[in-house]
């Protein structure tokens, strides 16, 4: 499974609204852009995508910007994912169905519908909480404390 750019900085972008949510202010495209070094015309292409799904919402105005919809604890990483991996989500292809049906079911029972429900199930378990509180472990790891 690979997941395509467009996940992956939807995702990242998610998480850093996550750390911020609780104080309840808009974030601006411009300064996600800047903080994870991401284009920020493809971040607004990312987030129109997140915005139609209602994953977020924006605020126009000087005070503007995009804010979650949803708590961090109720997005997880499969509702990100699904609304910007288009491709991720669609049930595989035939692979031999016309010529050999018999192992097409199979194929289907014993790998490809198996793997299917255990990506779904597994990235429908992670929340964007469960990420952010992620990266503040590895922060704390790499904070340099000074001793005097």
């Amino acid at each position: 499974m690979k997941i395509s750019t467009k996940g992956r900085y939807a995702l990242a972008a998610a998480i850093h609204m996550a750390r911020y949510y609780r104080c309840g202010e808009y974030i601006t495209v411009s300064s996600i852009a800047e903080n994870l070094g991401i284009s920020k015309i493809y971040l607004e292409q990312v987030f129109s995508m997140l915005k139609q799904a209602g994953i977020i919402f924006s605020v126009k105005g000087a005070q503007g910007g995009y804010q979650l919809a949803r708590a961090p604890v109720q997005i997880t990483a499969l509702d990100i994912l699904a609304c910007v991996e288009l491709s991720l989500f669609k049930n595989t292809q035939e692979t031999v169905a016309q010529r050999a049906p018999d192992i097409e079911k199979a194929l289907r029972a014993s790998a490809f519908d198996l793997l299917d429900q255990v990506v779904r199930g597994t990235l429908s378990e992670i929340t964007l909480s469960d990420l952010a509180t992620e990266v503040e472990k590895n922060e704390s790891e790499h904070t340099i404390m000074f001793y005097i």
